[in-house]
């Protein structure tokens, strides 16, 4: 039979609500109109609880201030913190003063903080002044030396000449840094008439965030998303969820990230529905703790914060009775889990959704009204008003239904491109608008997915997206390293942790915990391979090309791991 009289790899996603078509500033007011008095934020670390209205002075301020500092349309201004109330003000005032949000990842250390600074061209930045183990502003002096002798404001750095503010998140004594209430103090001349000007000159297709993601290059791209790639996407993927405005979600995933700001933060804006923040990051007990006592409708995850919250030891003394409903995404999930967390979290409505950040980010997400098998199985259906098609990787054909191939969407979620990188851009959306995921997945009759893997070698630790050749190529920095190979075993906890296969070089003796002490504090925790595997030489194909999945399946044996069924 040949493949034109099969049923095709291809679903678009019927929709009976049409797509938004504002801003999200103005979206923002819509909301504030409609559910001013009720609660729009709470968040359990810092003791605050705000309603739409009283979210939105604060925004307005911020706004405000963006604009008394001098910050002009399209000019990037970062944002580096854990989850907080700042943070979410900063996300809807960059919007409302018409800048481009760039969210930096809390866990980056100055080699990663330099390259996105760089990068984008920030000229603004707004910090927490230290969490756990980061010490931001530190940081930031070590990279910017002439801070110590800087007005506030104006800073002069050669190594990123737009930089000027940089403004903390608190208090601070520190020089050449904004005091968080000083910064604010600035919007007392700026007028409502300025601030609304400011957004009217926007449109829905203008650029409103920019999310690194890691690069097979060895470096971040800029994933840059409009208004109408991410307040289109929060809404359908609440929507879904059946949100109304009595819903109420706990967010414990980090905000820096789509799961975070765009459904978690704009799914609930859309709906007039309240934010929780448990605390900081991810603490399995405060979460608990959040649900209950805030009695919460609804949790995010991925699966392994998930797990962690089943395996607490008080786990049956919290009442989570008030859950109905959740997503989970990010990593694959365990059948075993999922069960558990329908019975034991009352979380019969649970969703799993997949996508990247390049699609702003859900493409798929499973409905309650689905068979329980594909609820469990797959990732669910297209989502609305996206396309999305399976193809030979080699041909770019269409596969028949039925039949492996690379997963590519098209549609209103389709990012703008990547930051000032046209080759990137180019390589990963093709001519006629498709994005191409880089992952394997299989369609059946119903339109049903299933993602088998990746094309690429990317690893999904704990829901991060983590690409072997960044760590490949910081390592080779290491003077005793003479090559580097890594790749992704199977972890019951991550989903997958990280192996890096090491050739020294002769007389140049190291050792495991010579390597992973050179990781700690030069790049994010959770790029530090878990596991080193000296060697003499990789497996390669008869052409010199490393066979990664020989690479896989001898570090499983060896250090004898498991694979296990995933949902």
């Amino acid at each position: 039979m040949t493949k034109n009289t099969q049923s095709l790899s291809y679903a678009s996603g019927a929709a009976k609500r049409p797509l938004l078509g504002d801003t999200i500033p103005s979206f923002f007011d819509k909301t504030i109109a409609r559910h001013g008095q009720r609660e729009a934020v709470v968040c359990c670390h810092q003791d605050i609880r705000w309603t739409y209205q009283e979210l939105a002075e604060r925004v307005n301020q911020l706004a405000k201030a963006f604009i008394a500092a001098g910050f002009s349309k399209g000019d990037r201004i970062g944002v580096w913190s854990p989850n907080n109330v700042e943070w979410l003000i900063t996300q809807y005032a960059s919007a409302k003063a018409g800048l481009i949000l760039v969210t930096i990842n809390p866990a980056y250390r100055v080699h990663e903080l330099a390259y996105v600074l760089e990068q984008s061209g920030l000229s603004g930045l707004l910090v927490q002044n230290r969490f756990k183990s980061s010490d931001y502003i530190g940081m930031l002096q070590q990279l910017c030396p002439s801070l110590a002798s800087a007005r506030a404001g104006d800073l002069q750095a050669d190594r990123f000449p737009k930089l000027t503010p940089v403004v903390s998140f608190s208090a601070t004594a520190e020089t050449g840094i904004y005091d968080w209430k000083t910064f604010l103090a600035l919007a007392e001349s700026v007028s409502d008439k300025v601030l609304l000007r400011c957004q009217m000159a926007q449109d829905m297709d203008d650029p409103v965030n920019i999310q690194y993601t890691s690069g097979t290059t060895g470096f971040p791209k800029g994933a840059t998303l409009s208004h109408h790639n991410i307040l289109n996407n929060g809404y359908f993927v609440a929507s879904i969820m059946n949100f109304t405005e009595q819903d109420r979600l706990v967010i414990p995933v980090p905000l820096y990230h789509c799961f975070g700001m765009v459904m978690g933060n704009l799914g609930c804006l859309t709906h007039g529905s309240c934010v929780i923040y448990p605390s900081e990051s991810f603490e399995p007990e405060a979460v608990l703790k959040a649900v209950q006592e805030e009695r919460a409708t609804a949790l995010f995850g991925v699966p392994t914060m998930f797990i962690a919250e089943l395996a607490l030891p008080n786990f049956m003394e919290f009442d989570l009775g008030t859950l109905r409903t959740g997503i989970m995404a990010g990593a694959p999930c365990p059948v075993e889990t999922m069960k558990q967390v329908n019975e034991l979290m009352h979380m019969t409505e649970v969703e799993i959704a997949y996508g990247m950040t390049e699609t702003s980010p859900v493409s798929f997400q499973t409905r309650t009204d689905a068979p329980l098998d594909k609820r469990i199985s797959t990732v669910g259906r297209v989502h609305p008003h996206v396309e999305v098609k399976i193809i030979d990787p080699d041909t770019g054909i269409t596969q028949p239904v039925g039949e492996m191939g690379e997963l590519c969407t098209r549609g209103y979620s389709v990012m703008l491109g990547y930051w000032e990188n046209e080759e990137a851009t180019r390589a990963a959306i093709d001519n006629m608008g498709w994005m191409h995921t880089g992952d394997t997945a299989l369609m059946d009759h119903g339109g049903y997915v299933n993602i088998v893997g990746r094309i690429k070698d990317m690893i999904v630790r704990g829901g991060e997206n983590i690409y072997p050749r960044e760590i490949e190529e910081f390592l080779m920095t290491h003077k005793a390293i003479e090559a580097v190979q890594v790749t992704g075993v199977p972890d019951p906890k991550f989903g997958e942790e990280i192996v890096a296969w090491i050739a020294v070089k002769t007389g140049t003796p190291v050792t495991e915990d010579d390597i992973k002490a050179y990781c700690r504090g030069r790049v994010a925790h959770y790029k530090v391979p878990r596991y080193i595997r000296f060697c003499d030489e990789f497996p390669m194909t008869v052409t010199g090309k490393v066979q990664k999945y020989k690479m896989r399946e001898i570090s499983v044996q060896e250090l004898q791991l498991e694979e296990f069924d995933t949902a």
